[in-house]
């Protein structure tokens, strides 16, 4: 049985499939699965302001939840592992090929976060030569894409995460 979904849900779900194609990511392939995940995401975005993930609690406070914000810190570390993403949203080339059993995602977001929320890591202080950059150099904490550049860019061109997602690596 197909479920019928809003027009905005249905865009935002073909947005993100494309953006996960080009970046070489697979959107799960249930669609009304998807779907159902992709309005979980757009009722996260209303309630809070970002699309955090809508498998796991947020606070409400985009700094504290920065971690959960689809596509999420996880992500990656869960589809190599696992096949899967937590909420099952990007899914493996072996998971859609059943060469990985599909089930449940353990969580590896740090349980201190789920009280008190994600805290950035203190920044590296012992970098010698590598200060003598003429630029500093940005990670995107989704996906580790670097640049070298004086600020961040607007959006990963990657992964699509947006400004705030990125850390001076160097």
């Amino acid at each position: 049985m197909t479920e019928e979904f809003p027009p905005e849900v249905v865009k935002l779900y073909e947005q993100l499939k494309k953006e996960a194609e080009e970046a070489g990511y697979n959107l799960n392939p249930d669609r009304n699965f998807t779907l159902g995940l992709v309005a979980a995401l757009l009722t996260n975005e209303k309630r809070y302001g970002y699309r955090a993930c809508p498998c796991r609690l947020a606070l409400g406070d985009k700094e504290k939840d920065i971690d959960i914000i689809c596509p999420c810190y996880y992500r990656d570390a869960d589809l190599e592992e696992f096949g899967a993403c937590y909420c099952a949203l990007y899914v493996s080339d072996d998971w859609i090929a059943g060469r990985i059993r599909k089930g449940s995602i353990p969580e590896r977001r740090p349980a201190q976060f789920f009280i008190s929320g994600y805290t950035e890591p203190e920044p590296v202080t012992n970098a010698r030569e590598i200060t003598k950059l003429s630029l500093p150099v940005w990670r995107c904490k989704v996906c580790g894409y670097l640049c070298a550049r004086p600020e961040p860019p607007g959006k990963c061109p990657i992964c699509k995460a947006g400004k705030e997602r990125f850390e001076r690596f160097i």
